[in-house]
């Protein structure tokens, strides 16, 4: 059973950075992809980034140049460094895996069956 545990959330001011993390175990863990969505309240689940199995990202627009994911060499930990926050980053970030024959970033939060627990991100203005 694949459980995935994030850290790292908390409060940031406008254009501070925070980096989260995603610790993952019960899983063969160089075979699977990776994706961190967020929730703000009253929203839908937005996906925010994702990091293939085969190493393939994908930025939505709204942090594109500002959020990086990355994961250690064992693929046991996947990271979001958040740089240059802005209040509209404000959000409860999920981290999500599972495998996927896909080599590129599937996006669909539907497609994803492991999940955090979520971790709270605020930016204050």
């Amino acid at each position: 059973q694949v459980q995935l545990v994030e850290s790292g959330g908390g409060l940031a001011q406008n254009g501070g950075s925070l980096r989260l993390s995603c610790a993952v175990s019960g899983s063969a863990s160089s075979w699977i992809s990776m994706a961190w969505f967020r929730q703000d309240l009253g929203k839908g689940l937005e996906i925010v980034c994702g990091l293939s199995w085969r190493g393939t990202t994908y930025y939505a627009d709204s942090v594109k140049g500002r959020f990086t994911i990355s994961r250690d060499f064992a693929g046991n930990t996947t990271y979001l460094q958040m740089n240059s926050l802005k209040p509209e980053d404000t959000a409860v970030y999920y981290c999500a895996a599972d495998y996927f024959w896909d080599c590129t970033v599937v996006r669909g939060r539907i497609d994803y069956d492991y999940w955090g627990q979520g971790t709270q991100v605020t930016v204050s203005s």
